[in-house]
């Protein structure tokens, strides 16, 4: 199991929320409901029985329920009359919340306007890293706060030109938040939009803090990995496989890095025990739970819509219920997911090689 993948105590309802009774009640047919596909955005939601779920009567609901609380503290108006049942529920049974989940929810597959039905996972996660509040002889790879005059030009000034321009660099001066070692470690970090750093203070204390996403320069993102495969510079465009390239290659690093236009930026927040517990928070306004929050795209599925996701890969067989929780600027299509896998190395390495078929419902009230 990965770090961080330890469940915490479930919130209470509060007094004043009175929750209609959730007792089952005789089965139903297992059959959706009268109607036509739904279109959201990019993606045509098709009615589908539960029984096409897979998996769906072996899943640890009890671990989604964890990400379902949180997506209640910012509930989206579809799922806002539910919430204080979904808070009853938190101390129910797998079987009562299946149950409620039939009757209450309706199963729709996520299909694209056009093009093959299946769609793409990836996998993203927090990188838990080693930095220096100053700059040293070691340290020389800044991480930064958005500049004042970020607003003032779109976009604002590319990769290339932050390491270039006195102008940029002007900008930015005054801003570092800490420095890192390894200029890959500080581009993974913006790619996976946050982090746990391990900042050296400069009375020689160590402090666990977290680096969320603040903003970003505007520019589209672009794959090293993609860059360096057309390069012919490599056959693996896995991070192991970009990271064994470029301490291979270190006079081509810097073109590789600039290759990517887009870059990050920072804000600090402490990390305290129930912070630490989970994730960073998503663009849903909520902290992600390790292995039950996705990020998608949402112009295809609503921030807090609870989602059944397939997938069957080398790397993971995964029949489970998730929330969208997040998004990112290559999370784009219909049938397309980023699964929140935790944080250290163990996660990276998994998040670095996980890329496989993918099959999505979102559940829907009826």
């Amino acid at each position: 199991m990965l770090a961080g993948c330890a469940s915490v105590p479930l919130p209470e309802t509060a007094p004043d929320e009175v929750a209609p009774p959730v007792a089952a009640p005789a089965p139903r047919p297992d059959a959706p409901s009268p109607g036509t596909p739904l279109v959201q955005g990019k993606s045509r939601w098709q009615p589908v029985a539960w029984s096409e779920l897979p998996g769906f009567d072996d899943d640890a609901l009890h671990e989604a329920w964890n990400a379902w609380l949180r997506s209640c503290e910012r509930p989206g108006p579809a799922f806002a009359a539910l919430c204080p049942q979904v808070r009853q529920l938190s101390i129910a049974g797998p079987a009562e919340q299946r149950e409620w989940m039939r009757r209450r929810l309706q199963p729709y597959r996520v299909e694209p306007l056009q093009g093959p039905v299946e769609g793409l996972l990836t996998a993203y996660y927090e990188p838990l890293l080693d930095a220096s509040r100053e700059p040293t002889a070691r340290h020389t790879v800044p991480l930064y706060r958005p500049p004042a005059g970020l607003g003032s030009r779109k976009p604002w000034f590319s990769r290339q030109e932050i390491d270039t321009l006195p102008e940029a660099r002007a900008q930015l001066r005054g801003r570092e938040i800490a420095w890192l070692a390894d200029p890959l470690d500080a581009l993974v970090l913006q790619i996976q939009g946050s982090g746990r750093v391990r900042v050296a203070e400069r009375d020689g204390s160590q402090r666990l803090v977290r680096l969320a996403y603040a903003g970003s320069n505007d520019h589209p993102y672009r794959s090293v990995g993609g860059w360096l495969l057309q390069q012919g510079a490599i056959r693996d465009a896995s991070w192991p496989g970009i990271k064994a390239w470029a301490r291979d290659n270190p006079a081509r690093l810097q073109e590789m890095l600039w290759s990517n236009p887009r870059t990050v930026f920072f804000r600090e927040e402490p990390l305290g025990d129930l912070d630490a517990a989970f994730g960073p928070r998503g663009a849903q306004g909520v902290a992600l739970t390790p292995g039950r929050s996705i990020a998608v795209d949402k112009e295809s599925i609503p921030y807090g819509t609870p989602v059944w996701l397939a997938s069957s890969g080398p790397t993971l067989q995964l029949q489970r219920l998730v929330l969208a929780q997040d998004t990112g600027s290559a999370i784009v299509g219909a049938v397309r997911a980023d699964y929140f896998i935790g944080w250290g190395a163990e996660a990276g390495e998994l998040a670095g090689r996980l890329k496989q078929p993918l099959r999505m419902w979102v559940l829907w009230p009826r």
